[in-house]
């Protein structure tokens, strides 16, 4: 049987058989569905109209990082800043840890370590800047930013702290005076991060003399110089360089003293 409206599109209910009040039951079944499913709809749409439900809403948004992380490279003395840009941080947290050391050294805008060189900034709680002033070699290290969500996410970020050669005065050659023929042993050692590569040459390109061999140059902490003669006699550099500007080198001078020819009359 069909019911039609004046005013509306046939509602057609499926005839079945049995007794009327079968039918009088498919009929109170399907207006309190209806009944149930318009309910809900004007609960929802109040509770989306309430004040504060915009906010809450926002609370319940999960935090995210809306950068990958990067590592970075800061000069010896030089201000390193370590970035954490986040998303939906609401009311949630965020710390940086020394990852290595295990050391807090930051709560949301709060310093808790006591160097005084470590400060954090913030732009309206997104972008975050861990910033280290007069970085040090010891400062190399993981550096993590995390958020207290359960479970705890987290960003970690390399910091490498690059320190210029230098040269090791202590254990390098100085200059030397020896007879010709001897073995001279000369060595330059150098400090700095990465470690730093030495280099040795002579002034004005003269070759080096490695017994009978002659090469423009020698690359190692040390130089070997076998039977010296007047021909190895000068100034040898050693240079040192690492990537890091600038290199650093040292002159030492070697005299040879030639052995004299006694003609008997």
């Amino acid at each position: 049987m069909t019911a039609q409206s004046s005013s509306s599109l046939p509602l057609t209910i499926p005839y079945q058989s049995g007794s009327p009040s079968s039918h009088g039951r498919v009929i109170f079944s399907m207006i309190l569905h209806v009944f149930l499913i318009s309910s809900l709809l004007i609960l929802r749409s109040l509770a989306f109209d309430s004040p504060g439900f915009k906010e809450r809403h926002q609370n319940l948004q999960v935090p995210f990082f809306a950068e990958t992380a990067s590592n970075l490279t800061v000069a010896e003395g030089r201000t390193a800043t370590l970035p954490c840009v986040v998303e939906n941080l609401g009311n949630y947290r965020l710390a940086w840890i020394h990852k290595d050391r295990h050391n807090l050294l930051t709560l949301h805008d709060q310093v808790i370590t006591r160097n005084p060189r470590i400060s954090i900034h913030h732009n309206n709680y997104r972008s975050w800047w861990l910033e280290i002033k007069d970085v040090k070699l010891e400062d190399s290290g993981h550096y993590m930013c995390q958020i207290n969500t359960a479970p705890m996410i987290s960003q970690t970020r390399h910091l490498e702290v690059v320190v210029p050669p230098s040269i090791d005065e202590e254990y390098t050659s100085s200059d030397l005076d020896v007879r010709e023929g001897a073995d001279v042993n000369l060595r330059c050692r150098a400090d700095g991060s990465p470690t730093p590569v030495i280099k040795w040459r002579r002034e004005e390109d003269k070759e080096i003399i490695l017994g009978s061999k002659r090469v423009p140059s020698v690359e190692g902490e040390f130089l070997k110089l076998t039977r010296t003669s007047r021909l190895s006699m000068g100034a040898y550099l050693c240079i040192a360089s690492n990537g890091v500007l600038p290199s650093v080198s040292k002159r030492i001078m070697l005299n040879v003293h030639c052995k004299q020819n006694s003609n008997s009359t």
